[in-house]
């Protein structure tokens, strides 16, 4: 009896652990089966994280694709805005704009005695009116005619030696509906040698013109004629390729005996872009005259004796560039450059006192600019440009009979070689609070002469009215 109690007892003791633990091994295995679910939510929680966000991904891909598309649709379709004009915009209602344009100019030097050596002086070359006066202030007036023709006005307004003189500066109009990228454009109009040319006085970033538009193309060149020009039909690039046939009545053609095409320009241009932020265009033209009876400015003039006279051949070719930057936020990043080259071959005819002087002229001029405009934010830019001119002319004299020495006939003429090449530096600031008004403050140091002239000029720029979009 005692001892099957003990035993049991025994067995007792025993049972008690062991059920223990059983129960503590059911509650493991329930915590293991636990941290794994969680472990399946927490994977499957992370695979839809990665697929929304990969989904994203996709989205924004997509879009920065179509946005730069438009872009390259937006940048190719201003293109052909600027080759040729759009119609149907406003057939029955003309754009009308007035540019009010003046200002204070102030020279060290005489600016009645301002030349270049080698080189004379024609059209409207020449410095700026001393003092406070009107500068080229342009009234213009421009709509489409109908759906094939678009037409376009400017008179200009200016002061010349104190007096305001009033000018059709051009009145042209252009073809819209010609097939396969081609234009035609006939009437009054700013010739598309070169680069600067073509852009009125406005819209320049420099207050007055480079030192070899003054010397070959009077400052700057317009004339009466026609012009033909086709634009490619390419996505990626701008091309443009053209020909002009021109009276030749103004600078560097001469008077005009009723011969069309006296003038006869080629030119070509191309440009394109380079990533979202930059521009760049290039271009060439060669321009052919025959002049006629065309005068100058030389010494001779200066003195009270007639203008000497030019009969001849002149041939200019532009090389012209310009890059376009625009950096983070409001600031942007201008350079523009030309090179002209100028060879010239005929007779100058000159009279001095009781007698007359006849002689050879074979001539090659170059000249070059280079500037620079920075914009610091939307109204506040910043530039500088550097210019020069050089001259080769052979002059052989062919009869004199003013009494006066061959050398003393070819140096009043203003054709003779000097040993003093003009060059100029000029940096400007200017301030737009808008895009309607414009100030401007410019310096040059300008070494044309012998002397060195220091120029500055307070420019002001107001626009009226609905002006068109400029040239790129």
């Amino acid at each position: 009896m005692t001892r099957t109690l003990v035993n049991a007892a025994v067995l007792a003791a025993l049972s008690i652990p062991m059920s223990a633990w059983s129960a503590e091994s059911d509650d493991i295995a329930e915590l293991k089966r636990m941290i794994e679910q969680m472990k399946q939510q927490h994977v499957q929680q992370l695979q839809s994280l990665e697929q929304r966000v990969q989904r994203a991904e996709e989205r924004a891909a997509a879009a920065e694709e179509a946005a730069q598309a438009t872009q390259g649709k937006v940048a190719a379709v201003e293109e052909q805005v600027q080759a040729k004009p759009r119609a149907g915009d406003n057939s029955f209602n003309p754009a009308i704009s007035l540019v009010l344009q003046g200002g204070f100019a102030g020279y060290s030097q005489d600016p009645e005695e301002f030349h270049f050596e080698g080189m004379p002086l024609g059209g409207e070359a020449g410095l700026i009116d001393e003092g406070l006066a009107l500068w080229e202030t342009e009234l213009t007036a421009s709509a489409n005619i109908d759906n094939l023709f678009f037409g376009q006005a400017t008179l200009g307004l200016h002061t010349h030696d104190g007096e305001i003189e009033v000018d059709v500066e051009e009145a042209f109009v252009d073809t819209l509906s010609l097939p396969a990228g081609l234009g035609l454009r006939f009437g009054r109009f700013y010739s598309a040698v070169g680069y600067l040319n073509e852009h009125h006085t406005h819209a320049w970033d420099f207050a007055d013109a480079p030192l070899a538009y003054e010397a070959f193309l009077g400052g700057q060149y317009r004339d009466d004629g026609v012009r033909a020009s086709w634009v490619a039909p390419i996505d990626a690039l701008f091309v443009e390729v053209g020909a002009e046939a021109l009276r030749g009545d103004a600078y560097p053609g001469g008077g005009n005996d009723g011969d069309f095409g006296a003038v006869r320009n080629l030119f070509a241009k191309v440009g394109g872009d380079i990533g979202d932020d930059s521009s760049w265009q290039v271009g060439v033209s060669r321009m052919n005259v025959d002049v006629r009876e065309r005068s100058a400015g030389g010494h001779a003039h200066e003195h009270g004796g007639d203008s000497p006279v030019f009969n001849g051949d002149s041939d200019l070719t532009v090389f012209d560039a310009v890059w376009k930057t625009n950096f983070s936020g409001e600031r942007a990043l201008i350079l523009q450059g030309e090179y002209l080259l100028r060879d010239e071959d005929g007779q100058v005819a000159l009279s001095e006192g009781a007698g007359d002087a006849l002689f050879n002229y074979d001539g090659e001029q170059d000249g070059w600019y280079l500037q620079g405009i920075f914009q610091f934010n939307r109204q506040w830019r910043a530039g500088l440009r550097y210019d020069r001119l050089s001259a080769d002319n052979d002059l052989v004299m062919v009869s004199n009979t003013t009494g006066e020495a061959d050398s003393d006939i070819f140096e009043e003429s203003g054709y003779q070689n000097g040993d003093h090449d003009p060059h100029r530096w000029a940096a400007m600031v200017d301030w737009s609070p808008s895009e309607f008004s414009r100030l401007r403050l410019q310096y040059a140091r300008d070494d044309s002469r012998e002397e060195t002239d220091d120029q500055v000029m307070l420019q002001y720029i107001m626009t009226l009215g609905a002006h068109g979009a400029h040239r790129y």
